[in-house]
């Protein structure tokens, strides 16, 4: 793995036990929004070890890990919507104003824990060749 990929990967570290202690407290929106940075920042791993370049939009991201992993048996259905359905938590919890704006805890725990395998998976993927 190439040092620039680890980072990636230390920095995935990270969001994931901050959002486990938002949860405790009820911090919802920024569980959440910390589970999708969560992902974002693995998945900058993969693009990053496996083309050598760095996305940096989310739109960008997105696309880029979609087009590195098609075909890959792997990385399929849930894995595969990861990134996109928590982007849309994160939208709700940074944009949206009303009632329908509040991320109940069930919200932020699931991605949360989406969150715990979509990195594991990038951590346990061999390195490029």
């Amino acid at each position: 793995m190439t040092p620039e990929a680890g980072y990636f990967l230390e920095k995935a570290a990270k969001p994931l036990v901050e959002a486990e202690a938002m949860l405790t407290i009820n911090l919802n929106d920024a569980a959440g929004r910390t589970a999708y940075l969560a992902g974002f920042h693995a998945a900058q791993a993969v693009i990053s070890e496996r083309t050598g370049r760095f996305v940096k939009t989310h739109k960008g991201v997105q696309t880029e890990l979609h087009r590195l992993t098609r075909g890959d048996p792997g990385f399929g259905g849930e894995l595969r919507e990861f990134l996109s359905q928590t982007y849309n938590l994160k939208s709700i919890a940074d944009y949206q104003t009303g009632p329908d704006a509040e991320v109940s805890a069930q919200q932020a725990t699931d991605p949360l824990i989406a969150a715990r395998i979509f990195v594991s998976y990038f951590e346990n993927l061999p390195t490029a060749t």
